[in-house]
C-alpha cells in the first residue's frame, strides 16, 4: 500500500493521480468536470459494479471492451478510490499509493486504454534505505554476494540469517498455530533480521502490527516458499519459484504490443497513478458511469437480479443489474450488502488502521546527500522516528519536482500509531519536518514547502489472524447468490497489480455467467450456474 515492495516478491498497493479542478482527461484531450455521471440515465445493466478504484475501473474496462453493458458507480465525486494525485504546475505528487509492481496484466491494460505512452519506471538499481542508529543502510540487490558489504546486520545477524534461509537453522512450523509475520520471520531468518530488516519493511507495506498480522494471509507469496523446497526454507523454496515463473513466462508470453519492463522496475504515469482510472471514465463516458452515489442496500429479487438502492444529490436512486460486483472498501459497505448475504456484517471487523500521506518539497542544498540516490527510507520503530517511511518521489519519477528541489512523500501513522487521527494538519506536518530532520537533512534546514497532507482515517485493510477463514466464510455466501461478487483489496491482496489482476479475471467470471443465464433466466437463490466455480484468490501474474 505504502511501500513499493520488492524484497522476497513482496508487492504494495500503490496510490493515485488527480489533476487541478477535478478533471477527468479523455484520450482526445477534452476534460470532464467531477459531476459527470450524476445525471446517468441508465437503470438496468448487466453488471453494476460499485467502487471506482484500481479493482472497480479495470473489471468496468474489460466488461464494456466485451460489449457488456456495465455501470460503475462511485460514491465521491471523482473516479480512483483513493488513488489521488495533484499537481500545482511545477510539482506532481500523491497522495495516497505510490507506485505499482509492473506485471503482463497492468501492461496489457495501460496498452488497451491508450495510455502505454504516460507509463514511467524508476530505475531498477535504486536501491531501498533503511535508517538505524543514525545512518541510512542500503538494502543489498544483489544477494548473497551483496551481504559482504552489508552492515545493517551485524556479523552475528546475518550468518543466523543466512543459516535459516538455507534451512539448517530452521524449527518446524509450529502445529495447530497461524503464524504472525514476527513469528514466522524470527523462526526463519532469526530476532535481528526481522527487527532491522522486515519490521519497517511491514510498516511500509500494510502500516501493521507484525504482531497481529497472519503471514499466510499478508505475505502469502513468501508464505509459499517454504512448503515448496525441498527442506521448508526461503532459500530452496525460492529457487523453485524462480524456476515456475522462468515457465510461466514460457507458457504465457505477453504480446508483443504491450509495453515492456524490466525485472525490479516500479511503474507509474507521467501524471500519477490515476491516469489509469482517468482512462477508465473517458472510456465509459456518461452513460456507464454515476459518480456521487452512496450505496445504500441491495437485494436480490425473485428472478434472480439484483436491485441497488443510492444515495445521490438528486435523491435515492434504483438501479438493477444481472450481475453485482462490489469493490468498495469493507468498512463501507458491509451492511448494504448483508440483505443478499447476511455473512457480509463480518465485512465491519477487518480493521483499516489511519495513515496520513504527507508530500513536502526540500531545496536540494537541505540535504545531506542532495541527489538522494535510492527510492525511499524505512524508519524501524526502535529510532524514535514517527513517520513510518519516507518515498523519494524526484528520484524516482521524472518530472515530479523543478530543479533544485527533492520531493518526498511521507507516510505517518498506522496499526501501532493510530493516534495520528487526533492531530492537526499542522501537527502531523511538524511530525514529519522532524522526522525528515533525523533522516534526511542537514542542521538547520529550513521548514518544508507543504503541497499536500491528507489523512485517511481508513486506510489499510490489515490481514489480521481469522482473515482468511473470514473470506471463506464470505465466500460461502456469495456462493448462495449466483451473480454476486465481493471484491476490493481487502480480498484479492493489497498491491495494485493484485488489484488490476482481480478486475481482468472478474471479468471472465461475469462474462461467463451472463452468458450461462442468458435466455434462460437467472439463477433463484442458492442455485449455482453450471461451469460457475466458487471464488478463490486471483492468479497471481509473473513477478
Amino acid at each position: 500500500w505504502l511501500w513499493p515492495g520488492r524484497m522476497l516478491g513482496t508487492v504494495t498497493f500503490c496510490w493515485g493521480a488527480l489533476l487541478p479542478g477535478g478533471v477527468i482527461p479523455t484520450r482526445s484531450g477534452a476534460r470532464q468536470t467531477r459531476a459527470w455521471g450524476l445525471a446517468c440515465s441508465a437503470t438496468s445493466v448487466d453488471c453494476l459494479i460499485v467502487g471506482s478504484g484500481v479493482s472497480g475501473s479495470v473489471l468496468a474496462h474489460y466488461l464494456h471492451a466485451s460489449g457488456v453493458d456495465v455501470l460503475l458507480t462511485e460514491a465521491r465525486d471523482v473516479v480512483g478510490g483513493n488513488i489521488i494525485s495533484r499537481t500545482d504546475g511545477e510539482f506532481i505528487w500523491e497522495e495516497g499509493p505510490n507506485s505499482f509492481q509492473p506485471t503482463p496484466t497492468v501492461m496489457r491494460t495501460a496498452y488497451e486504454l491508450g495510455i502505454a505512452d504516460e507509463l514511467v519506471f524508476a530505475n531498477p538499481t535504486l536501491p531501498p534505505w533503511v535508517y538505524f542508529q543514525g545512518n541510512l543502510y542500503a538494502l543489498p540487490k544483489n544477494l548473497p554476494g551483496d551481504l559482504l558489504s552489508f552492515n545493517l546486520l551485524s556479523w552475528p545477524g546475518k550468518i543466523r540469517a543466512g543459516l535459516g534461509a538455507v534451512g539448517l537453522l530452521l524449527q518446524p512450523p509450529p502445529e495447530g498455530k497461524e503464524e504472525n509475520i514476527q513469528e514466522f520471520v524470527t523462526r526463519h531468518l532469526g530476532e535481528e533480521a526481522f527487527q532491522r530488516i522486515i519490521d519497517p519493511f511491514v510498516s511500509g507495506v500494510y502500516a501493521g502490527d507484525p504482531t497481529k498480522l497472519s503471514m499466510r494471509a499478508a505475505l502469502k507469496k513468501i508464505f509459499r516458499l517454504q512448503t515448496l523446497g525441498f527442506n521448508g526454507a526461503l532459500v530452496p523454496g525460492a529457487v523453485v519459484r524462480f524456476q515456475e515463473i522462468a515457465q510461466e513466462k514460457k507458457d504465457n508470453p505477453p504480446a508483443p504490443e504491450w509495453p515492456t519492463y524490466k525485472s525490479g522496475e516500479l511503474g507509474s504515469f507521467r501524471r500519477g497513478l490515476q491516469t489509469l482510472p482517468n482512462a477508465v471514465a473517458a472510456e465509459l463516458g456518461e452513460p456507464h458511469l454515476a459518480l456521487g452515489h452512496k450505496l445504500r442496500a441491495v437485494r436480490r429479487e425473485a428472478d434472480g437480479t439484483y436491485s441497488a438502492t443510492f444515495e445521490t444529490l438528486d435523491g435515492e436512486r434504483l438501479i438493477k443489474a444481472k450481475t453485482f460486483v462490489c469493490t468498495a472498501p469493507a468498512h463501507a459497505v458491509g451492511g448494504a450488502l448483508a440483505e443478499v448475504v447476511p455473512e457480509a456484517r463480518r465485512l465491519s471487523e477487518i480493521y483499516y488502521p489511519p495513515v496520513a500521506a504527507v508530500t513536502v518539497a526540500y531545496p536540494k542544498e537541505a540535504f545531506k546527500q542532495p541527489d538522494l540516490p535510492g527510492f525511499g527510507s524505512l524508519n524501524p520503530r526502535t529510532e524514535g522516528v514517527r513517520t513510518l517511511g519516507t518515498i523519494w518521489s524526484s528520484s524516482l519519477f521524472p518530472g515530479r519536482a523543478p530543479a533544485g528541489y527533492n520531493l518526498l512523500l511521507n507516510y505517518i501513522g498506522g496499526a501501532r500509531d493510530a493516534g495520528i487521527a487526533e492531530l492537526t494538519t499542522e501537527e502531523i506536518v511538524a511530525e514529519v519536518h522532524k522526522g525528515c530532520e533525523q533522516v534526511l537533512l542537514k542542521p538547520g534546514a529550513p521548514q518544508p514547502k507543504v503541497l499536500g497532507c491528507r489523512l485517511w482515517p481508513t486506510a489499510i485493510p490489515q490481514y489480521e489472524h481469522g482473515h482468511l477463514e473470514l473470506l471463506e466464510e464470505l465466500a460461502r455466501g456469495e456462493a448462495r447468490a449466483p451473480g454476486f461478487y465481493f471484491g476490493g483489496n481487502y480480498r484479492t491482496g493489497v498491491a495494485f497489480g493484485d488489484c488490476v489482476q482481480f478486475g481482468f479475471e472478474q471479468a471472465q467470471r461475469v462474462k461467463e455467467y451472463l452468458a450461462q443465464t442468458a435466455g434462460k433466466g437467472e439463477a433463484a437463490e442458492g442455485e449455482a450456474v453450471e461451469g460457475e466455480a466458487a471464488w478463490k484468490p486471483p492468479t497471481k501474474p509473473v513477478l
